[in-house]
């Protein structure tokens, strides 16, 4: 089995963006409500079957190449299905600020939703405009019937106000646990790599084509309000979500970009070759994405020419390989021990 080349896959949505993403791969957007490309996606958009999911250059979906054959694909450990990689990689190029929202667990999301997945995720930001900002986690606690009441009003001013907002750069990895609220400014471009699932409590959806009814995940907010955390995210606990290891420039040796604790959930490496080969990247499935250059995605058997802008899925069954040529790439992974770690409630 050799990396399959994933056409682009823009996804219309509320908001306005897509410019920088039409740029790095390449195509015309059909409007300026294509802030969205999900890459290698074998799930789709929440109450849609289609949205979102990865075709191939055949007219096949991915998920249905990896059903067919989950050993080739994953290695052979199951995870919610056998179309499952675990994992979700979206490039997220937001022109207009994004909603408060927040996203469930994995205990509240086998409770409520017949899923082993919640919706833990990070940004790793590919450009920004000046003093541009993800706001991630309350700073100070919160009383929960007052929420529910700013929630209710939809006063925006009231929750941005309560939120820490971070200035982010080119380079900067934030993970954003699940039960965290977060909102991001229009003017950022993010690589998102994510749990893989689409489930979202929206707390403001007044700025978006949601209704109240539609922002709830048609559990009613009763239900959904127990997965938002109303604790202060401290300094210090901001801090452990925030890696700069992006922030300098990419070198042969494949390095992660995350902080540690997303490991259990996604792992995400960049490197960059002028002239000699990268480090080896084990076998496993990955979505690989060309930022820079031109090269080769090297296996044991078969060299795969890969260019700036060209996406690719890479089965488990391509085994070890690594980058040649003059050429950058991110690499998005599940995390490590995947699908050992999915477990009901948590990561095991």
């Amino acid at each position: 089995m050799i990396p399959v080349l994933l056409p682009p896959n823009p996804v219309q949505h509320f908001y306005r963006g897509g410019d920088r993403i039409a740029a790095l791969r390449g195509i015309v957007p059909e409007t300026d409500h294509q802030p969205e490309e999900w890459l290698g996606a074998t799930v789709s958009r929440f109450g849609d079957p289609l949205t979102g999911l990865a075709v191939t250059g055949s007219g096949a979906l991915l998920r249905d190449l990896v059903t067919a054959d989950p050993t080739g694909w994953t290695g052979g450990g199951r995870g919610r299905d056998a179309g499952d990689v675990g994992i979700l990689v979206k490039l997220l190029d937001a022109r207009q600020r994004l909603p408060v929202h927040v996203h469930p667990d994995r205990g509240f999301a086998a409770r409520h939703l017949d899923c082993p997945y919640g919706k833990t995720e990070a940004w790793y930001v590919l450009d920004t405009e000046p003093d541009c900002a993800v706001h991630v986690g309350w700073n100070a606690d919160l009383d929960p019937t007052e929420l529910d009441r700013r929630r209710d009003s939809q006063d925006s001013e009231w929750m941005l106000a309560h939120m820490n907002r971070v200035v982010v750069r080119e380079g900067m990895g934030v993970l954003v646990p699940a039960g965290t609220a977060h909102a991001i400014d229009g003017g950022i471009f993010v690589a998102e790599v994510q749990e893989p699932t689409d489930f979202s409590i929206l707390l403001e959806w007044s700025v978006t084509t949601s209704t109240r009814d539609e922002s709830h995940l048609g559990l009613g907010f009763d239900t959904v309000m127990p997965a938002v955390s109303t604790a202060r995210l401290a300094p210090e606990q901001l801090a452990a979500l925030i890696s700069d290891a992006g922030t300098t420039s990419a070198g042969a040796t494949f390095r992660s970009l995350l902080p540690a604790a997303a490991d259990p959930y996604f792992r995400l490496w960049d490197a960059a070759v002028r002239g000699a080969a990268s480090s080896i990247r084990p076998a496993g499935f990955a979505v690989v994405l060309v930022t820079e250059g031109e090269g080769a995605i090297v296996g044991a058997a078969e060299r795969i020419p890969v260019v700036r802008g060209q996406a690719f899925a890479v089965p488990h069954a391509f085994g070890d390989w690594r980058l040649e040529g003059e050429a950058s790439v991110l690499v998005a992974e599940p995390g490590a021990g995947w699908p050992g770690t999915l477990a009901e409630g948590g990561v095991a």
